[in-house]
């Protein structure tokens, strides 16, 4: 399995593990992790610490060269919110480790440009799945839903 893809699941184990959503991320600058992250909306009661989020904001301020020449990776397809400050920073390409439980913006994304991969990856899909039938307000709450 790509390395940077098993750092974001570790970011999601790690969050799920501390009694949070398990989605992680990482953000990849000329193959070195320079940000990573997990869903930590319960553990720091956030309304926007997502996975991506998190990863970006432990990354710091970069130049944006440094984002436009990064790859973020992210084990659920990302949210609006999340797709959002991929495009705002130019980050020009995801790899997504799985979009069956829920699928976000990538079309969104792909229409301005950024490269998305989805790699359907069965730890990911099982992560997920777990905890909805775990946890399913939860995890409703988490992406708006009633």
């Amino acid at each position: 399995m790509d390395p940077f893809m098993q750092a974001a699941i570790e970011e999601a184990r790690l969050g799920r593990e501390e009694g949070g959503i398990p989605i992680g991320s990482v953000l990849v600058h000329q193959g070195r992790i320079i940000g990573r992250g997990h869903n930590r909306r319960v553990q720091q009661g956030s309304a926007i610490l997502h996975g991506e989020m998190d990863a970006l904001e432990n990354a710091g301020r970069q130049p944006a060269s440094v984002y436009q020449a990064s790859v973020i990776y992210t084990t659920l397809s990302p949210c609006p919110m999340c797709s959002g400050a991929i495009a705002l920073y130019g980050i020009p390409k995801v790899v997504v480790g799985e979009n069956q439980t829920f699928l976000g913006e990538e079309a969104w994304l792909r229409g301005r440009g950024v490269d998305v991969q989805v790699l359907q990856d069965p730890s990911c899909v099982h992560l997920m799945q777990a905890f909805i039938a775990a946890e399913p307000g939860l995890w409703n709450e988490d992406i708006g839903e009633p």
